[in-house]
């Protein structure tokens, strides 16, 4: 396989959406508890990384695999879906799949004999996510909870798992650190899972045709753009209680600069939904929350 259809394949550009919570979650760790156990968190970087992949590639090997195969679908087959576009045979599709998936297990795994337990149960819930997303007999993607298992896995448990790795040896587990940790990772939770939601926004009719009934085809267009635009606001919410809270440095609050770039992109994805066009705004939304997160909490730990 050609490295640029590997790179399509496993949604390379997508990565960000775990790499930032990451980076968020270890600078929390160096806040909250000054401690940082470097090789074990570039070795969650790399596992996480890997796993991401994973994730993307059986999402669009299940597509084509699933997807009806008469004539209303033959776009989505030999053009849209990239296993299909690019000719790319099942048992490849399943050795990349599994082998990505299997390395990061592995890695995984070595990393609960060195940190503990509580790092098995995250991973569990992680890889189980990562699987049935896209794959048995109901996958989360083609159902009304994507949104949520997308934002909440990626957006909190990468962002928890890089605080407990951190911090296994320091900080047990409790409900109030869970919570601290839930609250903080609030902007990345819905800013993650509003991509998902724009990405079913803009595959509504295409998504009927094939089957699938996201909470779009349950609710209607109208509403989710109502709850697309509203995601933004409550994790902006969010990082101002944790701030309040004391869990993020004050600096933090300058994130909320991202409010007037996030909310032209947000008009323009409310104004028209199409994939090609509007769906990338989305994207661009994500990512200028985190990176702002990402910079100016980091100018608050120098502070």
């Amino acid at each position: 396989m050609k490295p640029k259809v590997f790179l399509e394949f496993v949604e390379i550009k997508s990565l960000i959406a775990s790499v930032l919570p990451f980076v968020l979650g270890s600078l929390y760790a160096i806040y909250n508890y000054h401690q940082v156990h470097l090789g074990y968190l570039v070795l969650f970087f790399i596992a996480s990384s890997l796993f991401h992949m994973a994730t993307n590639a059986n999402d669009n090997y299940q597509d084509f695999l699933h997807a009806p195969r008469d004539a209303a679908n033959q776009e989505f087959l030999k053009d849209t879906n990239v296993v299909g576009a690019n000719q790319i045979s099942i048992k490849q599709a399943r050795t990349l799949t599994f082998g990505l998936g299997g390395i990061s297990l592995i890695l995984g795994l070595w990393l609960v004999s060195r940190t503990g337990w509580p790092l098995l149960w995250m991973g569990i819930y992680s890889y189980a996510v990562g699987y049935f997303y896209a794959g048995g007999p109901k996958p989360i993607s083609s159902g009304p909870f994507g949104e949520f298992f997308s934002g909440f896995t990626m957006g909190f448990m990468i962002f928890w798992i890089a605080v407990y790795i951190n911090t296994y040896d320091l900080a047990p587990i409790t409900w109030q650190s869970t919570f601290n940790v839930l609250i903080s990772a609030g902007l990345a939770i819905f800013a993650i899972s509003n991509i998902m939601l724009a990405n079913n926004i803009c595959d509504m009719d295409e998504d009927i045709a094939l089957g699938r009934h996201t909470i779009v085809s349950y609710l209607g267009k109208p509403v989710m753009l109502q709850v697309f635009a509203w995601s933004y606001i409550a994790g902006y919410i969010c990082l101002m209680v944790a701030v309040w809270l004391g869990v993020l440095p004050k600096l933090s609050l300058l994130t909320l600069l991202s409010v007037i770039p996030v909310l032209k992109n947000t008009r323009q994805f409310m104004h028209k939904q199409v994939k090609r066009e509007t769906f990338i705004l989305a994207i661009k939304n994500a990512s200028i929350i985190c990176l702002s997160f990402v910079v100016f909490m980091s100018l608050g730990l120098i502070i």
